[in-house]
Order: structure tokens, then C-alpha cells, then sequence
């Protein structure tokens, strides 16, 4: 395409430039929302790197360079002799996002309003590099899946086809407590075991199930955008806690909870542990006012620092914590399986609203699932995983700490799939919209604050990149200036 239109490319580069932005960085730019727009669609040859330099006014070797790191982040594939094209991902135009007009929006209710402004990503494409919470899906052993799918396909097949139990796979059920009981001492039988699609489903469920309009939940302040999302849609009236280096820490000014939500293991985003000072207490005031916690336990399958801390509920004598946890980075994130540890009294309501919701998840991923873990290979996979993203996690810091010194601050915590690291004051939104414009994903610290002003900083994610994808997406980063 367009050795014929010089016209075309000169639009779009000129729609990109940037005086912040080195000529690379801008033609990326104009190259990505060409193809995303479906502007330039697949499986559309791009101008010979000589042809687009001449017509553009730039370096060759500019070109080159970004042909090459378009080739790298999966939009172009270039054959030797005959060209770069658009890569097959993009056959379908991904549309850019647009805000909901005026006209749309005046026909949400004001819980619409709510759910929209506080809805997450509807592109599951993230760009090469940093997106946080993302595991790497071509370390999982896909073979052995492959043939426990198989197995269970040419025995259970009919039966896996069926309508399944609300509460999930019985089987699965008991392999979730028994690892729980084992790695985290969590206190439960299978009997208290719901499995769901994700911790999102779970939060929604329990936000319906246990609030009413106006009810107080504490939320930690930074925190889970997306439980402030499900808990704000349930009609809570929602507390930011300070959060330090030991966790939450609630003053004597707050209103008594109806729902405390934490991430006691592995605070999100800080990265510390509740300690067990802090634990007592609100498990106390849980008790004292009758109140709900929710322990949400990600990414506790991977710390890399000694054994963490059990879980809350395990410390539990009141019934009064709910556990959450997922398989999303322990496995791949598109099983869509997840699991909420329930007090005995919460098991049949909890059970009958999930009917309510979409009656019960895959009965084939759910048996797959159980017999991954009862013969040992979730076991053997998250030893794998903990010592390859130990590996990447130190690089990353290694690599933020040589060449980004002047520009941020590495702030390691001892598990997790991410690195919170703080950016000078006032410089998030600009860093951010370079690092956009680089292909670079850099999720943002300050929008994980309820309340306060918030830090400047970025969650980098390392877990699914590769120690050449590392050093390459700081390399991308050294170009940033403030």
C-alpha cells in the first residue's frame, strides 16, 4: 500500500508529531492508530522503508527502527525480499475507543453512570511491555492440558456437557481446599468452597448479597480500582483507609464497617503484609460491629522472599472473613475460574444469587482443573513459575536501577507479578502519554486513589516478558523525559 499515496503517510505522521517525542516514537504513533483505526487494514503492505522515508522527509534508518519495533510488538510481520505487512492479528479493525455521547449517557441510570466511568479495558491486547498482572502463557505446559482435556473428553463427555452444580465441580471443590489448607491455612472444607468466573464475579455477588444503599465499606487507600468498582455498583457508600507499611490502618474516626475489602498478603498496589497487629484488630472490629471482611488473596502463589503469611481467615473464630482467590495468573487468565471461601452461613445464599448470575462455569475446565492439581502438575507448574518470574523480577529492577535512575524510584516488594516504582511529583500524566506513545504500557499509581490526591508512580509488570522483552521495554523508557 501507499508507495502511490505519500499523501496519506504524511497526514497521519503529521497527526502524530510530538516536539517530546523523538521522529521514532511519533511514527510508531501514526503506524499504530493507522492499523488499530483499520486505516491501514490486513493484510495491507506497508512503503518500502526507502519509498516512506522520501515521502515523509526523514531518515531511512528512522523508519527502519520503527518498522522493527512494530515488528516486535506484534503489529507488522516483515518477510525478507517482500515486505512489511499488517500483521493477521488485526484482520478484524480494532475500533478506538469512544466516549458514550451525550444521548447515550442520558439514558443510563445513575449506577450506569457509576459502572461506565469506572469500567476497565474492552481491548484485551495489551502492548509488549509493562502491563501489570499479566502471567506468561507460553510457560504453562499446554501439552499435558491438551491431553487432560482429551481424557476427560473421551470419558465424561456427556456428563461435562450438561448444566452443572451452582456451586461448582465437586471434585475441584475438595482439590481447592486441600491446597488451601495446605499452603495458606485456610480453615474450610469443600463444603465452603464457591467457584465462580473471577474475583470480579465474586465481588459483584457479595456486594449484592450483603449491602444495602448507603452501607459503609473501608476500602484500602491505594487500592483495587476494580472492588471499588463492584462495591460502588452495590450502593456503598465507600471509606478510604491510609494504607502503610503495615497495611491498612484504620483510625477512630471512621464509621463502623458493614464490609471491610482487603489484600492482607500482598497489598495491592504497595505490595506489603498486613501485619498481625493490624489483622487482630479488624478482625475485631469485625466481630464488634458485625461486620464482613473480604481477604482477597491474588497473587499469593507468588512470593519470592520466604514463605508469606497465612491467611487472614485462618485466624478467624467469628466467621466473619470471605476468601477470595483465582487461577487467572496461577494458570491462564481465559479458564475463567475463581473461588470464594464462604462462611457457613453465606454457602446457600451465596449459591442461590450465582444462579442469578450464570448458573454455574465450564464443567469440562472446572474437571480439567481438578485433575491438574490431583496429579501434581499445579504443584510442579507454580514451583516453575516462582523461580522463572524470581528471575525477571530481579532483572527488572537490576535493569530500572542502571539506566532509569534519574527518572524513578524501584519500590520491591516480595511477591506479586508487578513493580510499583514512584515517579517525581507531578510527572505521571506526561511520562505516561510518552510512554503511550512509545507502545509502552505503564498502569498508573495515582489512579488506584479513592480520595487523596494520590503518588505518581507505575505498577510495571514483568511476569509475561521475556529478559530480551525486559531489557528492550527499558530501553523504550530511557527516551522519556520530564
Amino acid at each position: 500500500m501507499s508507495s502511490t499515496q505519500p499523501g496519506m503517510w504524511l497526514n497521519l505522521f503529521q497527526a502524530a508529531q510530538s516536539t517530546s517525542l523523538p521522529l521514532r516514537a511519533q511514527l510508531c504513533t501514526a503506524l499504530r492508530e493507522a492499523i488499530r483505526s483499520g486505516a491501514v487494514p490486513y493484510p495491507a503492505r506497508l512503503p518500502a522503508s526507502r519509498t516512506l522515508a522520501a515521502d515523509l522527509g526523514i531518515s531511512r534508518v528512522t523508519v527502519e527502527a520503527a518498522y522493527g519495533q512494530l515488528e516486535a510488538e506484534g503489529y507488522l510481520t516483515r518477510r525478507v525480499g517482500q515486505g512489511s505487512f499488517v500483521a493477521a492479528r488485526f484482520a478484524r479493525p480494532v475500533e478506538a475507543e469512544q466516549p458514550l455521547r451525550g444521548s447515550q449517557l442520558a439514558a443510563l441510570s445513575q449506577r450506569g453512570h457509576q459502572l461506565v466511568r469506572g469500567g476497565g479495558c474492552r481491548d484485551p491486547r495489551t502492548p509488549l511491555a509493562f502491563a501489570a498482572g499479566s502471567p506468561d502463557l507460553r510457560a504453562f505446559p499446554h501439552d499435558t492440558w491438551r491431553q487432560l482435556c482429551n481424557q476427560r473428553l473421551r470419558r465424561d463427555a456427556a456428563t461435562l456437557a450438561a448444566y452443572g452444580d451452582p456451586q461448582g465441580y465437586a471434585p475441584l471443590r475438595a482439590a481447592i481446599a486441600a491446597y488451601l489448607q495446605q499452603a495458606r491455612d485456610v480453615r474450610a472444607g469443600a463444603e465452603q468452597v464457591l467457584v465462580l468466573t473471577s474475583s470480579q464475579q465474586a465481588l459483584h455477588l457479595l456486594g449484592s448479597l450483603l449491602l444495602d444503599e448507603g452501607d459503609v465499606v473501608w476500602l484500602e487507600e491505594p487500592g483495587y480500582r476494580g472492588a471499588r468498582t463492584a462495591l460502588a455498583a452495590a450502593g456503598a457508600r465507600l471509606v478510604a483507609v491510609p494504607v502503610d507499611g503495615e497495611g491498612m490502618c484504620p483510625g477512630d474516626d471512621l464509621p463502623p464497617p458493614r464490609l471491610i475489602y482487603l489484600t492482607p498478603s500482598h497489598q495491592y498496589p504497595s505490595g506489603c503484609a498486613l501485619s498481625l497487629t493490624r489483622r487482630l484488630a479488624l478482625l475485631e472490629i469485625a466481630r464488634k460491629h458485625g461486620s464482613w471482611i473480604i481477604e482477597d488473596d491474588y497473587d499469593s502463589e507468588f512470593h519470592y522472599d520466604g514463605r508469606p503469611l497465612p491467611a487472614m481467615q485462618g485466624l478467624d473464630r467469628h466467621e466473619r472473613v470471605i476468601y477470595l482467590g483465582t487461577f487467572s495468573k496461577a494458570l491462564f487468565p481465559s479458564l475463567r475460574l475463581a473461588y470464594a471461601v464462604l462462611p457457613p452461613a453465606l454457602v446457600e445464599p451465596a449459591c442461590t444469587v450465582r444462579t442469578i448470575y450464570d448458573g454455574h462455569g465450564s464443567q469440562l475446565m472446572q474437571a480439567v482443573t481438578a485433575d491438574f492439581i490431583a496429579r501434581g502438575h499445579f504443584a510442579a507448574h507454580l514451583r516453575y513459575m516462582r523461580q522463572l518470574y524470581r528471575s525477571r523480577r530481579a532483572l527488572l529492577i537490576e535493569e530500572l536501577d542502571a539506566k532509569l535512575p534519574h527518572l524513578l524510584r524501584v519500590q520491591p516488594s516480595p511477591g506479586g507479578l508487578q513493580l510499583l516504582v514512584e515517579l517525581p511529583p507531578g510527572s505521571e500524566a506526561h511520562l505516561t502519554r510518552q510512554a503511550q506513545a512509545l507502545g509502552v504500557a505503564t498502569p498508573s499509581l495515582r489512579s488506584l486513589y479513592l480520595a487523596e490526591p494520590g503518588r505518581d508512580g507505575w505498577l510495571l509488570g514483568f511476569a509475561a516478558l521475556s529478559a530480551e522483552e525486559i531489557r528492550l521495554g527499558v530501553r523504550q523508557l530511557q527516551v522519556l523525559r520530564i
